[in-house]
């Protein structure tokens, strides 16, 4: 099934086909437009000819962090942002020979892939649950207890990017987001 979380064709067919830019598009989701940060990798192999770990991991930081702050940029904050694109870029070719795939296609269990996940930049319990959940869903990746480690996350319904697979289902995911910051508000 092709992703289809940027709502782009060309920045949607970039997720199906690379697995660096379905994680590099996990790691820029924050404080940002879910669809508009799914799109960076495209912006990114656009601008800079590849999405390989290691040319990206190689880049000269300066250059590499103007390529991802130009309008429009990559990100709300696309010069840090790009410095953890490399980040990740480093690991995946240190420890996964540069196929980022092999973060979720070597993990024998749920628990396995999470610590991996947990391990990258910018990947924390949260991003690296719904992560996870996300590879299920979308991908068809279901390690043994990946729902004991996504929780909610790999539940059926429309609570994560893990669930957006055409407009209708980011609009419900959407205002199931706002509804819980609603009533986080509220609690307060």
């Amino acid at each position: 099934m092709p992703i289809q979380i940027a709502q782009g064709a060309h920045a949607d067919q970039v997720l199906t086909d690379s697995p660096f830019a379905l994680l590099a598009g996990m790691l820029l989701d924050q404080q940002f437009p879910m669809e508009r940060a799914f799109a960076g990798p495209a912006k990114v192999l656009d601008r800079f000819g590849t999405l390989d770990p290691a040319a990206i991991a190689e880049a000269d930081p300066e250059a590499f962090a103007d390529l991802c702050a130009t309008p429009p940029a990559i990100h709300r904050y696309g010069r840090s942002m790009a410095g953890r694109l490399q980040d990740l870029a480093r690991i995946v070719v240190d420890e996964y020979d540069g196929d980022a795939a092999r973060i979720w296609t070597e993990a024998k269990t749920g628990e396995a892939l999470l610590k991996r996940l947990k391990a990258l930049p910018g990947f924390g319990e949260q991003r690296a649950k719904i992560f996870t959940a996300l590879l299920a869903k979308q991908l068809d990746v279901k390690p043994r207890g990946w729902t004991t480690v996504t929780g909610d996350y790999g539940r059926k319904g429309f609570r994560s990017v893990a669930d957006v697979v055409d407009a209708e289902s980011l609009a419900k995911v959407r205002a199931f987001k706002q509804k819980a910051k609603q009533a986080a508000r509220d609690s307060a």
